[in-house]
């Protein structure tokens, strides 16, 4: 199976996976995100425009469906990539494209989940995996992770808890959706 990881900013996510899986290329929708200096440093292919540069959403859109066709991808991973999907994407490419969000659903979705959590003052949070559908953080979910919150927390130590599951779940998750290992000829091939 083929994967294709979008990402809008510093791509942790994105360097994991591709540290441990074949990445066929990372695209962000923006150009100066520093996941594209991850993606130079790993060899992996990289792409990047913003929808400021096309007509609208659904020429920008096409534009990706077009990017992901051309490279045969099986699998999309969202990492990080703070667009919502609109219906011309969804449609070429429903239960073929995977999001991460840094709650535990349905709990805090939207754009600021930790954030959220942290101020709602709760005991846990967690993580979770979900197929992406029409609505915000409202897909099948796949797998989940709780994620505590302790007394001596700050937003700061909390953050980086629920990103250190964040880096573990995805690995399960691949592994779970059947994508392999890259072997030591992969990463001689990405060098």
């Amino acid at each position: 199976m083929k994967i294709a990881v979008f990402a809008s900013g510093s791509g942790s996510n994105f360097q994991v996976i591709a540290e441990q899986f074949p990445v066929e290329f990372v695209f962000s929708d923006h150009r100066d995100a520093y996941v594209l200096d991850r993606a130079k440093t790993l060899g992996v292919k990289a792409y990047a425009f913003e929808l400021k540069e096309f007509e609208n959403k659904v020429a920008y859109e096409q534009a990706l469906i077009d990017l992901l066709d051309k490279h045969e991808i099986d699998l999309v991973c969202l990492a990080g990539y703070m667009k919502i999907v609109g219906p011309t994407l969804l449609t070429a490419y429903e239960g073929k494209m995977i999001n991460i969000h840094p709650t535990y659903l349905p709990e805090f979705p939207g754009a600021h989940g930790i954030e959220d959590a942290w101020q709602a003052g709760v005991d846990q949070s967690g993580v979770t995996i979900h197929w992406v559908d029409s609505g915000v953080d409202t897909g099948k979910i796949i797998k989940q992770v709780r994620v505590p919150r302790f007394e001596k927390d700050t937003r700061e130590s909390f953050e980086e808890r629920i990103h250190d599951a964040e880096y573990q779940l995805y690995t399960e998750v691949l592994e779970i959706l059947g994508i392999k290992r890259r072997t030591a000829s992969d990463c001689q091939v990405a060098q």
